[in-house]
Order: structure tokens, then sequence, then C-alpha cells
């Protein structure tokens, strides 16, 4: 692991020179990209550093232990020592962090799409509350939310609704949401003032890029439409909702949320390109899969993942037994601290399975 460090902080100083001369500004293409693979290199750079001082910190401190004489000078360097050791061991066990390799799906933007499941009405309508969860959380990371399909309920919930998440690492942030999220909660509708208990469906799927997921035109079958529901006076006016049908696996795929015909269409095919591209994923990890089951991972559909609990005012994660009972921030968007936790429970068991095989 050192040896691969080593020639790291060679790479990272050749490049800091580099920026640094007369020749970067020459090439910007170049520049950018060299720009790219410090930021890339530097996290794990300046820990290593860290590292380094902290074990010649360590050595200077124990040629001085041999010849010191005087009791209490011993004494606070035997305890400095000690300090010195815990700071190596966690700078060390950072630096493996570090090191796992990363989701080349990390920085792709995202397609979620949300569905009521069991629950009927209620399902809806908080399906409706966790688009308005993940449109603030967006808001927040400074991510761009595009709607492209929406099937509305009369009481303003949702059956089903999709949207594209365009961020700097979009993906990395909301891999971790994919799953049946329940919620536990008295309906407005209920005159006794049971609880019912309804789930919804998240499912989010990384954007490819055009050369990721190759489609065959003769493979797809186009329908247009007039568009339905609320949105102003364009609505069932022209047929400029478009319905996708790739034939060879059946999956279809609608957007209605646009005037222009061809911007729907547009928008159709990524949300078709998303769905072949995950199952392309999906048996590329089958195997993997089928050895292993993460303990976190990015979540299964079927998998029940969180419950939000009104009458509780708590929300719970299952995958990593996590409560919080700051209720209201969550749905207002403050979902970070659960998305923090997921991130560091799976790297801990990448990190374990790291050791394992070391």
């Amino acid at each position: 692991m050192f040896e691969k460090l080593d020639g790291t902080c060679a790479r990272y100083d050749e490049i800091s020179l580099f920026l640094e001369s007369p020749e970067a500004s020459k090439d910007m293409n170049k520049y950018l990209e060299t720009l790219k693979e410090q930021k890339k290199i530097e996290p794990a750079v300046l820990k290593y550093r860290e590292y380094k001082r902290l074990e010649g910190e360590l050595s200077d401190l124990s040629q001085m232990l041999k010849v010191e004489k005087d009791s209490e000078m011993l004494s606070m360097m035997k305890e400095e020592i000690e300090l010195i050791k815990s700071k190596i061991s966690v700078c060390e066990n950072e630096i493996r962090i570090i090191l796992i390799p990363r989701d080349p799906m990390d920085d792709k933007n995202v397609i979620v799409e949300i569905r009521a499941g069991a629950g009927g009405e209620e399902a809806a309508l908080f399906a409706g509350v966790l688009y308005r969860m993940y449109s603030m959380y967006a808001a927040a990371m400074k991510y761009k939310i595009e709607q492209m399909y929406e099937n509305e309920t009369g009481l303003g919930g949702y059956r089903e609704i999709s949207f594209r998440v365009v961020g700097d690492g979009a993906y990395s942030k909301l891999k971790y949401e994919s799953g049946v999220h329940r919620v536990q909660r008295v309906p407005e509708t209920e005159s006794q003032g049971r609880i019912h208990t309804s789930t919804v469906t998240v499912a989010v799927l990384p954007e490819p890029d055009d050369v990721d997921v190759v489609i065959n035109p003769a493979d797809l079958k186009i329908d247009t439409c007039k568009s339905s529901g609320a949105g102003g006076q364009h609505i069932n006016k022209t047929e400029s909702a478009i319905r996708i049908t790739h034939v060879p696996s059946g999956i279809v795929v609608e957007c209605q949320e646009e005037r222009s015909q061809f911007k729907n269409r547009d928008k159709a095919m990524k949300m078709l390109r998303a769905k072949l591209y995950e199952i392309q994923i999906s048996k590329q990890h089958e195997e993997i899969a089928t050895r292993r089951k993460s303990q976190v991972g990015t979540g299964e559909r079927c998998e029940r993942i969180r419950t939000y609990n009104y009458p509780q005012s708590r929300v719970t994660d299952h995958r990593i037994g996590l409560t919080l009972h700051s209720f209201d921030a969550v749905l207002n968007g403050e979902i970070e601290p659960i998305i923090t936790a997921l991130a560091e429970a799976d790297a801990a068991t990448k990190l374990q399975e790291q050791s394992e095989r070391e």
C-alpha cells in the first residue's frame, strides 16, 4: 500500500510543478485534465504525508527516550509516544478508506423514480412528500432537478413521478436512497385515528453517457399522445407527450413535461438509457452479489430501507440501525446526516473486505 503511495506522491509533485510552469497555460485542455488528476489524488497524498510526519515524530521521540535520564521527562515522552501511536493508527485507517476504489458511476447524474406502493391514496400522498424532500435536498446541494414524468392523483399525490438530478456527485449521494420507504401515520381521512402503514418505492438510476448504452432505433416503438393532468393551457391541445417502448426488453418510458415533442423524446430516451444501463450493470454484478450481500449497498428495490414514523417523529434507516428524531428537518430535505452515515458504513464494510483479502 505504502509503495503505491510513494509513487502517487511523486506524481503529485510532478503535477504541481507542471501547473506552476508557463507550459500549463499553453494547452487549456491539458491544464484542466491535469488539475482534475491533482484533485483526485490530493486527499491520499496529504493524508500519507501526515502519516509520514507522525512516523518521523515517533522515531525522534523513541531515540530521545533511549538517552533521557530525567524520570519526569521520561514519563511525559512515553505519554506522547502513545498518543502519536494512536494518531498513526487512525491515520493509517483513513488512508485505507481513501484508497478504497471509487464507484465509477459516482460522478454521474441520476434519474429518480418514485412510485406509490401499498396503501392506495396514502402511499401516493407520501410519494409527494418524498419528491418534496429530494427537491429540497437537491436545492441545498446546488443540484438541478428536471421533472420528466408524473402521474398525479386527485388529492395532490403521485402514483408515479420521475425526475432527473444534475450535479457533481449526484449518484454518489443519492444511490443509497434506492429501496422501499415505509410511512406510518394517521391519514387525514381516517376518522378513528388509526395509524396506517404505506410504502413508496424509490429507484435511483445512474444516467449513462450515450456511449455506455447503444440502442438500435429498430428496437423502438414510439407513440405520441396528448398530455394529461395539470400543467397549463397547452395540456391536451397538442400531441407532445411521448411514449417509447423498447421491444426486446419490454421497457416502457413516458415523458410529457415539455411542450415540445422533441424535448419530451430526448428526456424519454434518457430514461430508457438509464433503465437499460441499470440492467447492464446488474448483470455485471450478479456474480458478486451471489457471493456476498453488502451490509449497506445501494438498496434493492424490494428491500425496506427506511421508516418514517409520524406519531413518534422519528426516521429509522434499517440498514445501519440509525434513528433520528429530527423528523421535520429530514422531510425538509436535511438528509445529509443519513447519507453520510450510510456512506461511512459502506466504506467500513469495503475496508473489512479489503483487510480480509490482504
